[in-house]
């Protein structure tokens, strides 16, 4: 057994890539798929209600902007590196709408260690996305039910 669970983690993780071109260097971690947090959806329908890749995209650049232009969060996003952001957040989307995608960013816990989220800022935020998936048109089951995948992650993002 202890055989079968080493094999299957070393298919399941590996260290991080490097960094890609525009980002800032991170410390070392581990990849693995636990790290985005939720299990993706099964089936092809949600990739399809969020426009696939390109709607995903679209999404995340639009929250991710509203993020860093919020006078309420936006001092949170102010040091973060945007380019980074925007791409591991694609990847957690994509990867959890089942599009097609693999998520190579930190687990919750480290990539939001140190930044302060309060349970307001963490509600603004999740405006902010609901805002971005109306503007796609994602359809509002399409809306809740990703957002229901997201919500457990709040104990791991909220830190006071």
């Amino acid at each position: 057994m202890m055989i079968l669970l080493t094999v299957f983690l070393a298919a399941t993780t590996q260290d991080a890539p490097p960094t890609p071109p525009g980002e800032e260097a991170v410390a070392p971690y581990r990849v693995a798929p636990s790290n985005a947090g939720a299990q993706p959806f099964s089936g092809e329908r949600m990739a399809r209600d969020f426009g696939g890749q390109a709607g995903i995209r679209r999404i995340v650049d639009s929250f991710v902007a509203a993020n860093f232009a919020d006078p309420h969060i936006g001092e949170i996003f102010r040091n973060q590196d945007a380019v980074r952001l925007r791409r591991v957040i694609f990847e957690q989307f994509c990867y959890i709408l089942n599009a097609g995608c693999r998520y190579t960013g930190r687990d919750m816990r480290t990539a939001h260690t140190n930044m302060g989220v309060q349970q307001a800022d963490m509600n603004r935020l999740v405006e902010n996305l609901q805002r971005a998936m109306t503007a796609e048109r994602v359809p509002f089951v399409a809306q809740n039910r990703f957002l229901a995948k997201l919500a457990p992650m709040r104990g791991e993002v909220v830190q006071r």
